[in-house]
Formats: C-alpha cells, sequence, structure tokens
C-alpha cells in the first residue's frame, strides 16, 4: 500500500512539473511576442475596450523578385554624333568636326524574342543604341517605335535564342505602401537592385506642360542611369518603368516615379501593331475638384473630375455626359483628380467601352461611353481641333483652330483656355489644324487668339535666346 502511495506521489510530481514548465514556457512566448507588437498595445488594460491584436513584423523577401529581374534588365548606351565648332576660326573658316556624345540608362526586356521598353529620352536623337545583357553580351539595337508624350521607347534586340524577360502585372492593382523594387544601372553600376514602396499614385509632377503623366510615385533609390530600368513588386512582375527623380541635392533621397506598366504595355502593343500610338478620348474638358472649387459650385463633394463641356462628335456627349457632371469612377478606377483620369485613359484605345460613373446633382449614373479616335493635333503644349463652321460663324471669322486643352505653361499664365480659336501664327492665317506642323521648326514671334468673349487677342513673342524669351498681349473687340 505504502508503494502504491509512493508511485501516485511520484506521478503527481510529474504532472505538476509539466504544468509548471508549459506555463513558464507560455509566459515566455507570450512576453517576446509582445515585444514584436507594433500596434495597440498601450489601452491593453484599459476598461470597455477590446484586447488589442497582436500583429507581428516580417521582413519581406525580396530575393526571389531580384533573381527573377535582374537578368531582363539591361544597360542601354546611346551614342549621338552632331557637328560643332571648335574655335572661332572654325566658325570664320567653316572648319568643323563631328563630336560624339554617349549617355547610358536602363531597359526592360520583356519579350523572349528581344524585345525592350526603356524611356524615349534615354534614345533620343541616336545614332548608334548598344545593348549590354546581364551576363556582359552586347549587342546593338533597332529602335521599333517611340512615344515622347509618355517617354517610352521600344528596342529590338537579336542574337540569342530566347532572351530572359519580365512578365507585365497590371498596375492598377498596385496599392499605396506596397513593397516594391527598382533595378537598373545607375552610375553605370549595372545590376543594381533597391527597393522602397509605392508612395502615391497618378503623380502629375507638372500641370501646365503638354504631357499628361501619371506616375507611380516610390521611395526607393534611383539615380542617374536608372531611367528605363524596372519597377517590379514583391513577385518580380513589371509594374512600371522607372523614369524620373525629384531631390533637392539630385541624388537618391526623394522619390522617384515610374510610367505604369498598364501604359508601358499600350504603347509597345500600339507601336507592334499600328506603328504609333492609338489614342482613345472621352471628348471632355474639365478640372479636379478641390474644396476651393467644390464650394464654388456648390458642390457637397472635392474628388473627382468636374466636366465643364464635351465635344459633340466624341462619344461622351453620346452616351449623356453634360457640363456640370462629376466623374468620379471609371470601370473600377476610382477618379480622383485629372491625372487619374489620364492615367487610365492612357492605357485605353479607340473603340474600347468604357463603365463611366458621374455624379449628377444629388445622385450618381452609370454611363457607357465608346471612346473615339483623337482628331486634335498638339502643338506648343496645346491640343487643337479643327474648328467647324457654326463656330466660326459664331464668332464672325473666316478661319482658326480651336483649343481643346492647353497644358502650356506660359500660354496658361496669358490666359489661354479651352474653347480660344487660333487664327494666325507669324501673321499668316490657320485654318486647319495639318498646317501647324509648318511652324513646329520655326521661331514663332506671334499668335493670335479670339478669346471665349469673341475679343481677338495677339501674344508677342520676344525670343531672347532659345530658352529665354518673354511674352506680352495685346487685345482688342471684333
Amino acid at each position: 500500500m505504502k508503494r502504491l502511495k509512493n508511485i501516485f506521489g511520484i506521478i503527481v510530481l510529474i504532472v505538476l512539473i509539466n504544468i509548471i514548465f508549459k506555463s513558464f514556457n507560455d509566459y515566455k512566448n507570450h512576453s517576446e511576442q509582445i515585444s514584436f507588437n507594433t500596434l495597440n498595445v498601450s489601452t491593453a488594460n484599459k476598461k470597455d475596450e477590446p484586447n488589442p491584436k497582436i500583429r507581428f513584423f516580417q521582413n519581406p523577401d525580396f530575393t526571389i523578385a531580384a533573381e527573377k529581374t535582374i537578368n531582363s534588365v539591361v544597360h542601354v548606351k546611346n551614342t549621338t554624333t552632331s557637328k560643332g565648332s571648335n574655335s572661332i576660326w572654325d566658325l570664320f573658316y567653316g572648319n568643323s568636326e563631328n563630336k560624339r556624345t554617349v549617355g547610358t540608362g536602363s531597359g526592360v526586356i520583356i519579350s523572349n524574342d528581344g524585345y525592350i521598353i526603356t524611356n524615349y529620352h534615354v534614345i533620343e536623337n541616336a545614332n548608334e543604341i548598344e545593348i549590354t545583357t546581364n551576363d556582359n553580351k552586347t549587342f546593338i539595337a533597332e529602335i521599333i517605335g517611340s512615344d515622347e508624350n509618355s517617354d517610352i521607347a521600344v528596342l529590338k534586340i537579336s542574337g540569342s535564342n530566347s532572351f530572359p524577360y519580365i512578365r507585365f502585372a497590371n498596375s492598377d492593382q498596385t496599392k499605396i505602401g506596397e513593397w516594391v523594387l527598382a533595378v537598373g544601372n545607375p552610375f553605370n553600376l549595372t545590376s543594381t537592385v533597391t527597393a522602397g514602396i509605392i508612395s502615391a499614385k497618378s503623380r502629375d509632377l507638372n500641370d501646365y506642360d503638354s504631357k499628361n503623366q501619371s506616375f507611380i510615385q516610390t521611395d526607393a533609390a534611383v539615380n542617374s542611369g536608372n531611367s528605363g530600368g524596372a519597377l517590379v513588386n514583391i513577385n518580380g512582375d513589371l509594374i512600371g518603368i522607372n523614369t524620373a527623380i525629384q531631390s533637392n541635392n539630385a541624388g537618391f533621397i526623394g522619390y522617384s516615379f515610374a510610367v505604369p506598366s498598364n501604359i508601358a504595355r499600350k504603347i509597345y502593343e500600339d507601336i507592334l501593331e499600328f506603328g504609333d500610338v492609338q489614342r482613345g478620348l472621352l471628348g471632355v474638358t474639365g478640372q479636379s475638384l478641390n474644396t476651393e472649387l467644390s464650394n464654388e459650385l456648390n458642390l457637397n463633394i472635392t474628388e473627382g473630375f468636374y466636366v465643364n463641356s464635351t465635344d459633340k462628335s466624341m462619344g461622351a456627349y453620346v452616351a449623356g455626359i453634360k457640363e456640370g457632371d462629376v466623374i468620379t469612377k471609371i470601370d473600377n478606377v476610382d477618379i480622383k483628380k485629372f491625372s487619374d483620369l489620364t492615367g487610365y485613359l492612357n492605357s485605353k484605345r479607340p473603340g474600347d467601352v468604357l463603365k463611366v460613373v458621374i455624379k449628377r446633382n444629388s445622385s450618381f449614373k452609370t454611363l457607357s461611353v465608346n471612346l473615339k479616335r483623337s482628331t486634335y493635333v498638339q502643338f506648343y503644349g496645346m491640343q487643337l481641333k479643327d474648328a467647324t463652321n457654326a463656330k466660326l460663324e459664331e464668332n464672325k471669322i473666316e478661319n482658326g483652330v480651336v483649343v481643346v486643352v492647353n497644358r502650356n505653361g506660359t500660354l496658361y499664365r496669358m490666359g489661354i483656355r479651352a474653347g480660344y480659336i487660333l487664327t494666325e501664327i507669324n501673321e499668316q492665317k490657320i485654318t486647319s489644324t495639318s498646317e501647324l506642323s509648318t511652324f513646329e521648326n520655326e521661331n514663332i514671334y506671334q499668335i493670335t487668339f479670339i478669346d471665349l468673349n469673341g475679343e481677338k487677342e495677339r501674344l508677342i513673342f520676344d525670343w531672347l535666346n532659345e530658352k529665354n524669351w518673354y511674352c506680352k498681349r495685346n487685345s482688342w473687340t471684333t
């Protein structure tokens, strides 16, 4: 009997030891978890508040993305040859020699047969483009096509059975705060990988230039030479083409900006299929909402694109979009500002049908809009179209082209707005947009407009040098 009591005592002792040991481990693990908790620990002991959720920080694994990407990003060398005078005697006697300028950047292989996407400014004015892959092989590239407005160019190399390439991702699905990698060749340092997060989307760096920008903004370290390189997600898929940096010291301390992959892919496919970029238009003019404008218009929302007018020949008018409507969403993309709108439209083509959500008065409507081919002409940062006979008769004039959008900063500050009619350039009458191309390489010293009130305005440009000029305005009633 005594022996049984001893055995029972031993069993009880073992059980108690196990309980104590387990309790100690639970406490230790709980303490370690608490030390990694990053949110809401200060309110744990307060009554009437839920217990805080313990969140754990995990370092993202960039190795897979880097391995998938690094061999598909190439070094781009642009060699430009130009004539230049070396001295005053060369100028006098007309002697000159060819000068070679070499620029460098990056590019992204996006197909196994050697198609490459880079920035337009990386290969601009190139006489020869040399591509160096990550395994130190060199190729001479052919320029397939380019689009200065979006700063995208397409190149082609040959000589390998199959090139490693990066797959496109849907850049519309990227989220602010998402981890990204920037891969490129800064300062001729090949195959450089840096990490950051998406800081913002649909970023336009200049509201008054001729380019409809809608960049992905990141804080990944990007320097000179990264232009044209890849911005990839954690899976190693392409979400953007690194294009620009913004910094106070011209270094990487700042932000970098990338053309979204949906836009780059569309331009690439357009160039291969059509030879140029196919742009589809809604046919609306307007501006981004803000508090000031919303108060002025007596609106109860401060985000969206306010429609000032619609073009009767375009899909927005046909679908029923009117002046005073606010575009808030297209398909599944929220439209909070102008760059949201242009960024999404730049990834679409003529003929595409979009679901456009508008706010009219106090209700929302969804309209189907068929994008039309752009008939507008880009000139001096303006988009212009031919004037109808009715428009000319309304303003009692015989000729002119209509300003659809003005994104020239100087002209904008001089008051030139959508709806103005351009009638003369350098004292020559303009009857159609086809005539504008003759002035692209000329110094323009005078432009005449008819404003929204039917008044004639003449802008006179006094050229001091190619990059330093000023403008004055004369106006009178017709």
